[in-house]
């Protein structure tokens, strides 16, 4: 198993509707969770990377009509950057 976590800029905040969509995540093989920053403008996921794809992670949000910006690393202890 190789854990990665990615951080999204969000266009905007989420919205309660985009986050129940986010709760059906959890149908998806691999993505183990996900986190809203305090400022509701950034997105973290943790998922297996040897079971998903970066592009999967996407299509998750897109599914979830939540629209990024651009995606930022940020530097976790025991984390492997996507």
């Amino acid at each position: 198993m190789t854990l990665v976590e990615v951080t999204y800029e969000l266009q905007a905040p989420l919205t309660s509707t985009q986050l129940r969509a986010l709760g059906e995540f959890s149908n998806t093989y691999g993505l183990r969770r996900f986190r809203v920053e305090d400022d509701g403008r950034k997105l973290r996921f943790e998922y297996d990377a040897s079971r998903l794809k970066p592009t999967e992670v996407i299509h998750v949000l897109r599914g979830a009509k939540i629209a990024i910006l651009d995606r930022a690393q940020p530097a976790v202890p025991g984390l492997v950057g996507a």
